[in-house]
């Protein structure tokens, strides 16, 4: 794609990253056929090539309009884009320098900016966050239908492994995980521990920063991941093996940490440290299957199970299978789910400030995981986990959960324990 970018513009590091990007589109629109919101609207300017061109002329000089950054704000960025496109176009970055670009130039209405605001601070402060749960839960019945079905039912952790062991791995303090599903972090907790893993967090990390960058506070993202950085590199000095993330849109930023502190001469090379001995749960259990499959209980009969693979984990990680490898290794019969790249529209923020769309795209998804009559969804991410347990009667849970179920049922019929 030729490209004529502005003064203002052209000779700025985002510049030069955004020319390079647009240089590398072909037109094809392959994209389209992949982009949720085109499946839904059938706007070309609500598909990526459509928003690519929107951008590409705020960048050559044109004005940015309020049309522009509502058909920007629209898209879930679940890059499944990205892995259809031929040319290897990097759309999420486009993406994410556009809305800088428009957002700088758009005032956006008062309400939509107080409501953001609230998001960006809410969301980003597990203690706020837990606060705010524990009373919307103790006010459930009260509430609105449509925010009642966000407060999802707490499920109880369970039993903490009770000794140390040698290896060591950290875990992210997510913003909502631990209030919404605390579950999950403890099961990982036991799966490891079979495994001979100690896990743990560290509490004066915090929330990735990613939920602050999606809403427009790119300064607070990356403060949140300097004070990570702060916060973890000690451990990995000290031997822990790896940072391992539980929930795939946490492990995206986290990964990214290299690229977005590059310019900081004070975290640039921790931050690079950081993502490298960063990985998703299934992907670094995977190298340890075979082990894991000695610790969970016989096969029969086999739970028929539908998996949500989150688009931060297929699209943005390109991790495809491994869960599903677990999964299989360990019992489950994995149902067909039809157009399992597209995204459930949960997309962080994005069901709290496009519920519409949203819920449009829930309703498919479920439609898709419920076809094969599972007795159960499982999923790798805490807004999937949340969006999806909103629309549906059957459970839905952490995949790690299912995993840590098996591992108790051998350990229950062998006598053994958490010791």
């Amino acid at each position: 794609m030729e490209t004529r970018l502005a003064d203002w513009i052209k000779d700025t590091a985002e510049g030069r990253e955004a020319d390079s990007i647009l240089r590398a589109c072909v037109h094809c629109g392959f994209c389209t056929a992949t982009c949720p919101t085109y499946q839904l609207l059938g706007d070309e300017l609500d598909g990526p090539r459509g928003r690519i061109y929107q951008i590409k002329q705020v960048l050559e000089g044109a004005p940015a309009t309020r049309s522009t950054q509502v058909h920007l704000d629209r898209c879930l960025t679940c890059l499944g884009c990205e892995t259809t496109c031929p040319s290897g176009v990097r759309y999420g970055r486009l993406l994410e320098i556009g809305r800088h670009v428009v957002d700088a130039r758009v005032p956006r209405p008062p309400a939509e900016r107080l409501a953001r605001a609230a998001l960006r601070f809410g969301l980003s402060r597990p203690a706020l966050f837990g606060a705010a749960l524990r009373v919307g839960r103790a006010l459930r019945p009260l509430l609105p239908a449509a925010l009642r079905a966000k407060i999802v039912a707490s499920r109880a952790p369970g039993a903490a492994p009770s000794r140390r062991r040698a290896r060591r791995v950290l875990l992210l303090t997510s913003c909502t995980q631990g209030a919404l599903m605390p579950a999950v972090d403890a099961a990982t907790a036991r799966v490891l521990a079979a495994l001979g893993v100690e896990a743990f967090a560290e509490p004066r990390g915090g929330c990735c920063g990613a939920v602050r960058e999606h809403l427009g506070d790119s300064d607070g993202g990356l403060n949140a991941a300097r004070r990570n950085v702060d916060a973890w590199t000690a451990h990995l000095e000290q031997g822990v093996e790896a940072l391992v993330m539980t929930a795939s849109g946490c492990g995206i930023r986290v990964k990214d940490y290299g690229r977005l502190l590059a310019g900081d001469p004070a975290y640039a090379a921790r931050a690079q440290h950081i993502a490298a001995r960063t990985f998703d749960l299934a992907e670094w259990l995977s190298p340890q299957l075979d082990a894991l499959a000695a610790r969970a209980a016989a096969p029969a009969p086999a739970t028929r199970v539908a998996f949500h693979p989150p688009c931060t984990l297929q699209h943005g990680q390109r991790i495809r299978g491994s869960v599903e490898a677990i999964l299989t290794a360990l019992g489950a019969e994995l149902t067909a789910v039809r157009d399992a790249h597209l995204c459930c529209g949960s997309a962080g923020a994005y069901s709290l400030l496009e519920p519409g769309l949203s819920s449009q795209l829930r309703t498919r998804k479920l439609a898709a995981l419920a076809a094969g009559q599972p007795a159960v969804i499982l999923s790798a991410n805490i807004g999937c986990l949340a969006h999806l347990a909103a629309g549906t009667t059957l459970p839905v849970r952490h995949w790690i959960e299912w995993v840590d179920e098996r591992v108790a049922a051998r350990d229950a019929a062998a006598g053994e324990g958490l010791r």
